[in-house]
């Protein structure tokens, strides 16, 4: 199982290639994978950035816990563009969001899955319902129907951040069916603790994805 962490800020829109130029240029030059760091994604969503570096193991665990290799000259170069999102921030680490749920199915992982990124805004204090909410479906059958192979929340202040990974060819089959009526009721669930981030811009299940604008996979 791929170990994640989740840093989110604050991006200037428009401003994706800019920040994905930068990450492609040190990925290239430099090799991650020696830290441990085996991935990564960037995404955005309404003003916010997102970065998901992938580890094989929890640096815990690995003692592999150093930044990349090129921490501060990324740090400089996109600092026009990536500032931090708490209002609490004072060092980098308070830009990485906390994992408060975490599951996955047992057996056999998927041969391929793919990888989604929900963002919403949480209400304060509410992890542990929304984590309630979430472990009595996934205690269900629904993950099976829907081609679930893990989903991880975290929080940062207000902001939700849910990793969900499915069966390629499930989702691609099913493009995805939120007309289950056990998947309605999990938004119901939700609806008191979640809201989009951006409610203006809403309008649908889709509004609330967020887009990946570069990604990155060590090949050794």
């Amino acid at each position: 199982m791929v170990f994640r962490n989740v840093i989110v800020c604050r991006m200037v829109p428009g401003s994706e290639e800019t920040v994905g130029n930068v990450f492609g240029h040190y990925d290239r030059t430099t090799r991650p994978q020696d830290l441990g760091v085996i991935g990564r994604y960037l995404l955005s969503h309404n003003g916010l950035y997102i970065h998901i570096i992938e580890r094989k193991q929890d640096p815990k665990v690995s003692g592999q816990n150093r930044g990349l290799p090129a921490f501060q000259k990324i740090a400089e170069e996109i600092g026009p563009y990536v500032t931090p999102y708490p209002s609490y921030w004072q060092k980098a680490s308070d830009s990485v969001a906390k994992e408060f749920y975490h599951w996955a199915p047992d057996g056999e992982r998927p041969s391929e899955t793919r990888l989604q990124v929900i963002v919403g805004r949480i209400k304060p204090g509410a992890e542990p319902d929304v984590a309630r909410v979430f472990a009595e479906s996934d205690a269900g059958s629904l993950p099976a129907e829907m081609g679930v192979a893990g989903r991880w929340l975290y929080s940062i202040e207000d902001v939700y951040v849910h990793l969900l990974e499915q069966d390629t060819s499930v989702a691609e089959a099913l493009r995805p069916d939120h007309r289950k009526p056990a998947f309605a009721k999990v938004m119901q669930d939700l609806a008191q603790y979640i809201s989009p981030f951006a409610p203006e811009k809403w309008q649908n299940h889709r509004d609330s994805l967020a887009t990946v604008f570069y990604h990155w996979q060590a090949r050794d």
